[in-house]
């Protein structure tokens, strides 16, 4: 069963990216960052007392807490970097950068939890991070040194913070219901989102946030929380470097959908990088 929650992470976390898009093109990133995050805050804690997990809070080990904040500030510095890239850069561009994470997440896995890393999956980080490399194109790195937009930056920390999310959320749930362990950290997030908000003195933007893109924010939560409550039922059950890879195909909804909302249209060149993207996704699978 924890394969078919790992689509289905990938599947809400594809529509998460469109709808963040749509409520990001007036508000400030950051703090469309964090309205989502308290929507996926009440969405994880409902799923909590529906499931009955409240009962074993008690039972959560100091470890476990200790790798949860961790997970979750991770998480939470990994969203401030992603919906800031969003902000700059198109999201055929973005994506691909954000989900090379998974090449990553598998050497973590090797170097501390012990994961095997087969022919396939080495094949795999291969092809994705060609595939990666192909949907970046010479000219978008020159736009951005010459407008002076970091979005290629912003959206490599998210890739890396991804990265650690994964690790020390696959340690920190490893005696937790995963909807509770889930809550938990959607906690630190939170904390941790209104806090960077609060010192960028940017407050008053959430006032104004136009009630169209309030409405996408609010939709990108749910999704967000439905993404969640998949990716770590899925990350309890199974091995960490394959529902981290099940879960990167999330990128072929986000490129699908952004071409029928945005018109974003890949080019031959990042095509094939996708189709890389996939074929190494998949390779990793076996």
């Amino acid at each position: 069963m924890w394969i078919l929650f790992a689509f289905g992470s990938a599947f809400f976390a594809g529509i998460t990216a469109i709808l963040a898009k749509c409520g990001i093109r007036k508000t400030d990133s950051a703090a469309a960052t964090a309205v989502r995050t308290v929507i996926v805050l009440v969405f994880s804690w409902i799923m909590v007392f529906v499931t009955g997990s409240q009962t074993t809070l008690g039972t959560v080990s100091g470890t476990s807490w200790i790798f949860l904040i961790l997970s979750g500030l991770s998480t939470g510095a990994s969203w401030l970097c992603y919906f800031k890239a969003l902000q700059l850069g198109d999201i055929n561009k973005v994506v691909p950068i954000d989900k090379s994470s998974v090449i990553l997440t598998i050497l973590m896995a090797f170097i501390f939890l012990r994961e095997e890393i087969s022919a396939a999956k080495a094949v795999g980080v291969v092809l994705v991070g060609a595939g990666t490399f192909m949907m970046i194109e010479k000219r978008d790195i020159t736009e951005t040194k010459s407008a002076k937009k970091n979005w290629i930056l912003y959206a490599a920390g998210s890739a890396v913070f991804a990265s650690l999310t994964s690790i020390l959320g696959k340690i920190g749930i490893s005696d937790v219901e995963s909807n509770l362990g889930t809550a938990i950290r959607t906690v630190v997030v939170l904390i941790m989102a209104w806090a960077m908000v609060l010192l960028a003195g940017k407050i008053n933007t959430v006032k104004g946030i136009p009630k169209k893109e309030m409405l996408f924010i609010t939709m990108s939560g749910i999704a967000t929380g439905g993404s969640w409550l998949f990716y770590y039922k899925a990350l309890q059950d199974g091995p960490a470097s394959v529902v981290v890879s099940i879960d990167k195909l999330s990128i072929v909804v986000t490129v699908v959908f952004s071409y029928v909302v945005f018109r974003e249209k890949l080019s031959k060149k990042s095509l094939a990088g996708l189709v890389l993207i996939v074929a190494g996704t998949l390779a990793m699978l076996v």
